[in-house]
This record gives structure tokens, sequence and C-alpha cells, in this order.
């Protein structure tokens, strides 16, 4: 019901026409660089960032890069960000084939491969971090070159800790039970008729029972409200709102091989996951700077989950790793809000700055 009551605001968009920086309005330019029949790579820029580039990883997780928003506005003022900016799986044409967990590694790693990794930080969020990790590993063995950071933020690296609800629910969920309830065909007239996919509308609710806190504060915050003085303030209430409901068809088979992965066999930290038919290895890293970011009251993905990636990247030196846990920081404040803002983009900016 809720996701349906959003629909008056329509699907929201990034509208990052300028930011602020030390008191200085500067405009901002939007162009897609790559583009893939399931993901646009999207490149901001205020023409100021000095050569600093930034990969912006959005999850594939339901929601649309546009809630990535807040993250991208505050990462803009001092770099080129690239943004994964996901096509909804009902536009994607059957004849486009399949997208799984390998496809998205490979897609990742190209397009690191097309920012040049030893000029590029990579910033990964919630599901993005495990394909992130994947494709900067893939790179550094295959001789590429290594991007130059990696921030990964409330991520399931390794989901046998601390497991959550929802975590549990993938880890226990058989196929046969996902399919029969989670998943359906692509209707006409749509581009995509005829693809199986996870539908938007199913997607919310299970989200939602994540971190309901987060759901019930949007809800009463999206109500028209004769009180508002502040029309800039409930502009930004109601963008909020529309961005986490604004939800997408995501491909079955991308649920299915993450559910196998990452949630059943747990192949990354076990050190057993093959992309491409090569192993996956973390250790093959040398000097990447890593910086892992947990919410200390994220329910979404477990505490410890996203700091075994140190575990991982053997290779690199006690100088080039770092761990932070932030304080009265949910999920969605890991890149979102007045949260991220104060506590959490202050910590990454250090360090990407540092590199």
């Amino acid at each position: 019901m809720f996701q349906a009551g959003m629909g008056v605001f329509g699907t929201p968009a990034f509208e990052l026409d300028a930011v602020e920086l030390d008191g200085e309005t500067m405009p901002v330019t939007d162009s897609v660089i790559d583009e893939t029949p399931f993901c646009r790579l999207r490149c901001f820029s205020t023409g100021k960032a000095e050569g600093r580039r930034v990969l912006l990883c959005a999850p594939l997780a339901g929601h649309r890069a546009v809630v990535m928003r807040d993250a991208l506005a505050a990462l803009v003022a001092v770099a080129d960000v690239c943004v994964t900016d996901w096509v909804d799986a009902r536009d994607v044409p059957c004849s486009a084939g399949r997208f799984g967990l390998d496809e998205y590694v490979l897609m990742l790693q190209r397009f690191m491969t097309r920012l040049d990794p030893g000029r590029l930080d990579v910033v990964a969020v919630c599901q993005a971090t495990v394909p992130a990790l994947a494709a900067a590993s893939r790179l550094a063995a295959g001789g590429e070159g290594e991007v130059r950071a990696l921030v990964l933020m409330g991520g399931p690296i390794d989901a046998r800790l601390q497991p959550t609800m929802l975590g549990r629910m993938a880890a226990t969920m058989s196929d046969q039970v996902f399919e029969q309830t989670c998943t359906g065909a692509v209707p006409s007239p749509y581009a995509g008729a005829g693809r199986m996919v996870y539908p938007g509308f199913l997607q919310l609710p299970t989200l939602a029972s994540g971190q309901p806190d987060r759901m019930i504060t949007l809800m009463r915050g999206a109500m028209p409200s004769p009180w508002w003085e502040d029309p800039a303030a409930s502009s930004a209430v109601h963008t909020a709102a529309a961005s986490y409901a604004a939800m997408m068809d995501m491909p079955a088979e991308f649920l299915l091989d993450t559910m196998h992965t990452v949630f059943q066999q747990f192949l990354l930290p076990r050190g057993m996951w093959h992309v491409a038919g090569d192993l996956v290895r973390p250790a093959a890293m040398r000097t990447t700077r890593l910086l892992t970011v947990e919410g200390e009251r994220d329910t979404i993905t477990g505490a410890g989950q996203t700091h075994a990636a140190q575990a991982l990247c053997t290779g690199l030196p006690a100088s080039r790793r770092k761990a932070i846990a932030i304080k009265d920081c949910d999920h969605y404040g890991l890149f979102s809000g007045d949260v991220w803002r104060c506590k959490v983009f202050p910590p990454v900016w250090e360090w990407l700055a540092a590199a």
C-alpha cells in the first residue's frame, strides 16, 4: 500500500544539477559513459575534481540507484562519480540473455577497467560489496592493475556471521519455494515480456520487515501536512520516501545465484568462489587501500559480515586496511540522510583523500 501511495510522486530521478562546497555552487553534468542491457554507467562531474574518480556501486537489491542520491551528492562535490544505474529487468528483452552473479562481477570488472583502476576509488554498498570485492580481486589476480581504494559498506561478505532475519530467509529458502512464491514472468507490453523476475511489488515488504522503523518514519513524513513551514524540507522528505519505495524488478537468476553463493554456500569467505572459471582471490590485492564500514544498528547486514573482508585481503599490509563501525547508524544511514552526511562520509572521504 505504501508503494502504491508513493506512486503519486512518480519514479524519482537523481535531479542533481548542482552541489555546494565551501560556499561555492558548482553545476553538475550527467552523462552515460558505458552501458549494458542491464545497467548504465552514469558519470556525474563538476569539472573540478582534479582527476579524482569514484565508482559508486549501487546495490542490485530492489531499490533504484536513486536511493544513493545523498551519497552521490556528497561525493560529486569532491570527485567525478560514476554510478551503476540499474535498468528495471522488466525493460530488458529476453534476447539480452541471463544476468546472474557472475555476469554482475564481470560487468563491474569491465567498468573498473574502463575507468582506469590505478586512478579509481571504488565505493560499494550493501549487496554490491560482494561483486565489487570479486571484481577488484580479479583485476589484481589477472595483472590488470589494482583499484586505488576499495570501500565496502554494510554488505554480506561473510553471511555466516550474526545472520539477520533477511539473511536467515535467504539461507533457508529452497529454489522451488523461491520460484513458486517470489518470481513471475514479465507481462506484455513491457520490453522484457517473458523474462522471469523477482517483482518489485514483492520486494518492498520484505525489505521493510528487516528495518520497520524506517518504513514507519517515511510513511509519516510523506503524509501531507498543513504544518510544513519549510518547502525544501517537505520536498526532501517526499524525495526520500519516493526513492525508498521506487522498487524495480530484478532478474530471477541473479537472486538465485546470490542465495546459493552468498547465503547458503558462503563461497567467498570459504575461498571457493569461481567466476568465469577462475577462483576469486582477494589476497591477490597488494596495493589497494581497503576500508570496511558497518552501522552498529544495521538489522539488514549482520555485525562483522562486512569487516570479514579484512581477513580475506591478506596481501594488503595493515597500513592499507581499516575497519570502522558507526554508532547510532542503521543500514540506510550508511549511505543516506544526516547520519551519512555527518558520521559516515567524513571518515570515508578521509580514507579516499589519503590515497
